[in-house]
């Protein structure tokens, strides 16, 4: 599994920071997604899944 981001497609709504801070971030001049990486640990795969199918822009995608 590996994520991929879309910054101009995101609203800043920050979900996914939220939810796993450790592989997401937010900009701090416009508040879009930032990766710090994309390779979720196993541990955290259930919670990165989630995070993407309830981005609210679809800036998130998975690769498999």
């Amino acid at each position: 599994m590996r994520v991929r981001v879309d910054p101009g497609v995101c609203v800043g709504a920050g979900l996914c920071v939220l939810r796993v801070p450790g592989m997401f971030d937010q900009d701090d001049t416009d508040g879009t997604v930032v990766l710090l990486r994309a390779d979720p640990d196993p541990g955290e795969e259930d919670a990165v899944l989630k995070t993407v199918t309830s981005c609210p822009s679809g800036a998130l995608q998975l690769d498999r």
